[in-house]
């Protein structure tokens, strides 16, 4: 199915039942959501996945998922590269965007569901992880992308991993809030590292291997995580628009690569939203749906050149993309928003929203 358009209160909810259906499926007994049936599951992306099940009112799925990461978490708040079948698949490294996409996954699933004891519950995982990110953050504002297995810091930072980071303090700071427990730190850390982003991403980013600029992650996730203005947002988008967007199928991964991926396609719909773009927005995502199975999971990607669905995998994490981004075009639940604007709790109000 190709051409699905969406807007405000248009979510299309039999459509879309499969695909969170087919998440909860892959989910295991322990919480984790691998990539697929056999896979291995990696934190940043079984998160995504939680995120997709929330949106989907599968609060205990997404809840148990959450709880696995509290089960996994290492002494210094933690955790390694990726996990299968209750082991550790990969340690050796430990990425801090990683770690710290948790807070955006508990903050997300606050935002639907109001359950402030799970937050409670959550909180001190969501602690540890923050502070063993905060706690590699340079005097430039940058972030280590990653310790090794010994805890060594890999001393180089990654605009897409960093922009992540940016908009999971946001989260962050926002639980400590609610729960009355203000970190102003992490407030700090934040902005020092949206000043790296927007004013050193030449100079503190890939400094030890060739730039990663040609992956469109690179391009769009400092507008989809909101550490550019508006202003900048939209040109930055239109300056290399043509060199990653293939009209009528989607975002290429990497520039120079024949090959359109459908999870970087909704991020960049919901970057889009986010540069005030909504027209073109609605139009990426409107092509995705051609690479959609009758099960509800999509594709990874599709490589042009050779007429080919490659790989041969159906992440759950692309289906919770689809749903991320469909839920920002929508505003079917109250988490609409997180992606296209930044919010910041007042702590003097708390429950008083300041968008920035």
């Amino acid at each position: 199915m190709s051409g699905l358009y969406l807007s405000k209160g248009l979510y299309p909810t039999e459509f879309l039942e499969p695909t969170i259906e087919f998440i909860k499926r892959v989910q295991q007994p322990d919480g984790s959501i691998p990539w697929f049936e056999s896979g291995y599951a990696d934190p940043w992306d079984h998160v995504e996945s939680a995120m997709g099940l929330s949106i989907g009112g599968e609060y205990a799925a997404a809840e148990n998922a959450y709880r696995w990461l509290k089960n996994i978490q290492l002494d210094d708040g933690s955790f390694w590269a990726a996990y299968k079948d209750g082991e550790i698949d990969n340690k050796e490294r430990r990425e801090t965007n990683f770690v710290a996409y948790i807070a955006t996954g508990v903050w997300h699933h606050y935002l639907i569901t109001e359950n402030l004891e799970f937050v409670r519950e959550l909180w001190p995982t969501v602690v540890k992880a923050i502070d063993f990110v905060v706690g590699l953050q340079t005097s430039h504002g940058d972030i280590h992308w990653a310790v090794d297995a010994d805890g060594k810091p890999k001393e180089d930072a990654l605009v897409t991993g960093c922009s992540s980071i940016y908009k999971s303090l946001e989260c962050a700071y926002n639980l400590s809030v609610i729960l009355d427990e203000e970190r102003q730190d992490w407030l700090i850390a934040r902005e020092k590292l949206g000043k790296a982003l927007l004013h050193h991403e030449k100079t503190r980013f890939d400094r030890t291997w060739e730039s990663k600029s040609r992956y469109s992650m690179d391009w769009f996730y400092p507008v989809l995580t909101g550490a550019l203005p508006k202003k900048e947002a939209r040109e930055r988008l239109l300056a290399r628009w043509d060199e990653f967007v293939e009209d009528g199928m989607g975002c290429r991964c990497v520039s120079d690569q024949p090959w359109v991926t459908i999870a970087e396609s909704c991020e960049l719909t919901m970057a889009l939203l986010a540069a005030g773009m909504e027209s073109r927005a609605v139009n990426v995502y409107s092509w995705l749906h051609q690479w959609r199975l009758e099960d509800g999971s999509y594709w990874t990607g599709y490589q042009f050149s050779e007429d080919l669905l490659w790989p041969n995998e159906k992440p759950t994490w692309t289906a919770a993309a689809i749903l991320l981004a469909a839920d920002a075009l929508t505003d079917h639940t109250p988490a609409a928003y997180l992606f296209k604007e930044i919010r910041l709790l007042s702590a003097e109000k708390p429950f008083t929203q300041q968008v920035v």
